[in-house]
């Protein structure tokens, strides 16, 4: 089911739609007295103030033999970035962000492939990272046992885990680094 605010943003896509609104933004008026200063038959005037009603954008009220509608002032002094910023479609976060990208390079805690793009790059080297222990020195072969666990290219990764910060290297002698993650 589509949220409130989009179906603003559909009615709103609409020429005749937003004639009425002008209209009622007036004066309250009824669907004969808007038809006629649209040209337009009433049946197309009903359609769209039904629709419009469904949105809340418009309210009805009967007055003797009429239907009077009424625009609904309070969600017109809304601002259309403020509504859309309250509204409540999801929004990814960094975190459901970084576990989608786990989630999609790694198969049975093996590295598939090295990610081309440099954000889920960092994020794969980050996780591997983690089998480091800050404070610890390695050797290069140690470094080279670790990221073999996760894939064979244990020098492609070991390069860029150095590149990005994950590891430092003194001669031949590596330490956990701090990467842009543990930063935050």
């Amino acid at each position: 089911m589509e949220n409130s605010v989009v179906k603003i943003l559909k009615l709103l896509s609409d020429e005749t739609r937003l004639s009425i609104i002008r209209i009622l933004a007036e004066e309250d008026s009824y669907v004969e007295l808007i038809a006629s200063r649209l040209s337009v038959t009433e049946a197309t005037v009903c359609y769209h103030l039904k629709k419009m009603e469904q949105a809340g954008i418009v309210s009805a009220s009967r007055s003797q033999f009429y239907i009077i509608y009424s625009l609904n002032r309070s969600l017109l002094e809304k601002s259309l970035l403020g509504m859309v910023l309250e509204s409540d479609t999801p929004v990814e976060t960094e975190e459901r962000y970084r576990h989608q990208v786990i989630d999609s390079f790694f198969k049975y805690g093996k590295l598939v492939s090295i990610p081309v793009q440099q954000k889920k790059r960092e994020i794969v080297l980050f996780e591997i990272a983690k089998d480091f222990s800050m404070g610890r020195d390695y050797s290069e072969n140690e470094v080279n046992e670790i990221i073999h666990r996760y894939h064979e290219d244990h020098c492609t990764i070991r390069r860029e885990m150095i590149a990005f910060g994950q590891l430092k290297r003194v001669g031949n002698v590596y330490s956990r680094g701090k990467g842009e993650f543990e930063q935050k």
